[in-house]
C-alpha cells in the first residue's frame, strides 16, 4: 500500500451517518467501518498488484492515442477472437475469473480510456462512441479483423456502437444488458405490453437509484474532487454500488478493496465519469446476432420483448443467480452464454439491417 494512502486511512474522519444501517439510504455504517478498518490494518495491495501486473498486458496504438489491453493469443491462431468490455464502477478485473475459462480462444480485454490501468486520459471528450472507435483501431493493430464482443454496462454500450459502426467485423454480440440509451428514445405505444411495462420499472429505478448518474453526468468535477481526495469517500461511493448491484456474497473484503484501490492508485475516479458526461447516440436497431444473458440480481433485467425491439436477439438466457458483475459473480454461466454467441455468430449470416 502506498504511504500516502495508508496515512490517509489512519487519519480517516469517521463521519456520523444519520441513517447508519439503512442500506436504502446508501452504504451502511457497519459495512463501511469494517471495510475501512481492514483497508488500513489488514489489506495488502502489493499482493494484488503483483497478480494484476502478471496478466498479459500490451499497449496498442489506437487512432491518435494508445490503449492498454489484456491480450492472450490461443495456441490455434485461427481460434475465434473475443473482446471483453467492462463497465463502471469496475475495470478489466471484472473478467479475471473468466480468462482461465477461455484459454482456447484469442482474448482481448481493453482497459477502457479513463478507467483503471488505462493510460492517463487527458481528453475530456471520451464518449462511448469514441471508445468504440479506439477499440476497433486497437483490434486492427493486433491483427484481429473478425470478433465477438461481450460485456455490459458501459462496455455493453461500446459493444453496440462498435457493432453498428463495423457490422463486417463483429460476428456476434454477447450482452448482459441493453444499452440504457434505448429507454430514453423508445415509444411505449409501439412496444409489446411487457416491454412497455419494463420501461415503467426502469423509470422507477432511475428515480430511486439513479442519483449517481445525475451527479456524474452533470457535475463530474465536483464529485472527482470529493472522491479523489478521500479514500473513505471513494470506498463508500464504489462499494455501495458493488454490493447493491451484485448477488449476495459476490465479493470478499479483499476483493472489494482491490477493485476500489485500483481506482485510488490510478487516480481514475473522475475520468471514469466521461461516458456519463459525454452523450452517445445508440442506433435504434442493431442487426448483429446477439445473445442476451439476464442475471436475476442485476439492476434492471430486461424482458426478451424489450431487447428484441432494438437488437437481433438470437439467444436469451435467464439466470437465477448473479447480478451486474456477472462475469465475476457467475463466470461459468457467463462463459457458456458467450460460447453460444460465438457459435451462433459463426453460423449465421453477417448482420444486415432491420427488416422492419
Amino acid at each position: 500500500m502506498t504511504g500516502d494512502l495508508s496515512e490517509r486511512l489512519h487519519r480517516t474522519r469517521r463521519v456520523p451517518l444519520p441513517w447508519r444501517d439503512d442500506p436504502a439510504r446508501g452504504i451502511d455504517g457497519t459495512t463501511l467501518g469494517a471495510l475501512l478498518d481492514h483497508w488500513a490494518n489488514g489489506y495488502d495491495w502489493a499482493v494484488h498488484e503483483r497478480r494484476i501486473g502478471e496478466l498479459p498486458w500490451e499497449t496498442v496504438p489506437a487512432g491518435d492515442t494508445r490503449l492498454r489491453v489484456l491480450h492472450r493469443r490461443a495456441a490455434d491462431p485461427g481460434a475465434p477472437v473475443v473482446v471483453l468490455l467492462h463497465g463502471w464502477p469496475d475495470s478489466v478485473l471484472r473478467f479475471e475469473r473468466v480468462l482461465p475459462l477461455l484459454d482456447d480462444l484469442n482474448v482481448v480485454v481493453p482497459a477502457l480510456p479513463g478507467f483503471p490501468f488505462a493510460p492517463p486520459l487527458t481528453d475530456p471528450g471520451m464518449s462511448a462512441e469514441r471508445m468504440a472507435a479506439l477499440v476497433a483501431d486497437a483490434l486492427d493493430a493486433l491483427g484481429h479483423t473478425r470478433y465477438t464482443l461481450s460485456g455490459g454496462d458501459v462496455g455493453g454500450v461500446v459493444a453496440e456502437l462498435l457493432a453498428a459502426a463495423h457490422p463486417d467485423r463483429v460476428a456476434a454480440l454477447h450482452l448482459t444488458n441493453v444499452a440504457p440509451q434505448h429507454a430514453f428514445t423508445a415509444d411505449p405505444a409501439k412496444l409489446p405490453p411487457d416491454a412497455a411495462a419494463y420501461l415503467t420499472r426502469a423509470a422507477q429505478w432511475f428515480r430511486t437509484d439513479g442519483g449517481y448518474i445525475a451527479e456524474q453526468s452533470t457535475r463530474p468535477n465536483t464529485l472527482a474532487v470529493a472522491l479523489g481526495d478521500s479514500p473513505a469517500g471513494l470506498a463508500a461511493w464504489l462499494t455501495e454500488k458493488l454490493l447493491s448491484w451484485s448477488d449476495e456474497g459476490a465479493f470478499t473484503p479483499d476483493e472489494l478493496l482491490t477493485w476500489v484501490t485500483a481506482y485510488w492508485v490510478t487516480g481514475t475516479i473522475g475520468t471514469s465519469f466521461a461516458t456519463y458526461t459525454e452523450p452517445a447516440a445508440v442506433p435504434s436497431w442493431i442487426g448483429t446476432p446477439t445473445v442476451l444473458s439476464v442475471f436475476a440480481h442485476d439492476t434492471k433485467p430486461e424482458p426478451r420483448s424489450y431487447a428484441e425491439a432494438f437488437l437481433n436477439i438470437v439467444g436469451y438466457v435467464e439466470h437465477p443467480a448473479g447480478g451486474h458483475f456477472a462475469a465475476w459473480e457467475q463466470p461459468e454461466a457467463y462463459t457458456r452464454d458467450l460460447r453460444t454467441a460465438i457459435e451462433l455468430g459463426g453460423r449465421l449470416s453477417r448482420p444486415g439491417t432491420s427488416p422492419r
